[in-house]
C-alpha cells in the first residue's frame, strides 16, 4: 500500500531536516493543505510530509520480497478508490523510487523512523502525525481530536504505532 505520512511538529522545517535519518526527507505542505492538521496541532510551525524515495511506505509497511506483490496490492487498492490507469501507473512509478534506493535490513526503515520520532519529542515536545494513503496530497482529515501516545509505544511498536487516518499526538513520557 503506498502510504503519505504527514507530521506537525513545533520545529522548523531546517530542525527537523536535520534530525532525520539519511535518506529520509521531508517537505512543507502547500498551505493550502496545512490547515487541518495545524488546527489539530495549534503549537505546530512546521507541516510536512516525510518520504523514502517517494512516498512514506517504507516507515510503516514491509515491501514484499517480489516487487510484483507489492503493485498487484497497490493496484487494487487504486482501483478500489477509483483511479483510472493512468494515475495508477504514476502511483505505482512514485511508490518504486523507494526501491531505486540503496537496500536496508528488513524492518530498518520503521526503527529508524521510530527513533527519529522518539527524539523529536524529546527535543520538540508534542507533535502531530498523521498517515493517509493515496496519490493526491493531504485530503480531509479524519474528525476528532488526536489520540495521545507515549514515545514509548513507538519504541515498542515500530512500523504499527501509527494507524492510518487517525490523527497521532506523541508525546514524551514523564521522566521517573
Amino acid at each position: 500500500m503506498c502510504f503519505f505520512l504527514y507530521l506537525a511538529s513545533p520545529l522548523t522545517l531546517s530542525e527537523v531536516r536535520s534530525m532525520l535519518p539519511p535518506g529520509l526527507t521531508a517537505d512543507l505542505l502547500p498551505p493550502v493543505e496545512q490547515a487541518e492538521l495545524r488546527a489539530l496541532h495549534p503549537d505546530a510551525t512546521t507541516i510536512a510530509r516525510v518520504l523514502h524515495g517517494g512516498c512514506s511506505c517504507d516507515l510503516v509497511t514491509a515491501r514484499q520480497a517480489v516487487a510484483s506483490e507489492d503493485e498487484a496490492r497497490l493496484r487494487a487498492r487504486y482501483r478500489a478508490l477509483g483511479y483510472a490507469r493512468d494515475r495508477v501507473i504514476r502511483a505505482l512509478e512514485v511508490h518504486r523510487r523507494g526501491l531505486e534506493r540503496r537496500g536496508r535490513p528488513a524492518g530498518y526503515w520503521p526503527k529508524s523512523f521510530a527513533d527519529f520520532v522518539i527524539e523529536h519529542a524529546r527535543n520538540a515536545g508534542p507533535t502531530l502525525f498523521y498517515l493517509q494513503f493515496g496519490h493526491d496530497g493531504l485530503q480531509r482529515v479524519a474528525e476528532g481530536l488526536p489520540r495521545t501516545i507515549l514515545t514509548a509505544d513507538v519504541r515498542a511498536f515500530p512500523g504499527v504505532w501509527l494507524p492510518e487516518d487517525a490523527p497521532i499526538m506523541v508525546v514524551r513520557e514523564a521522566a521517573s
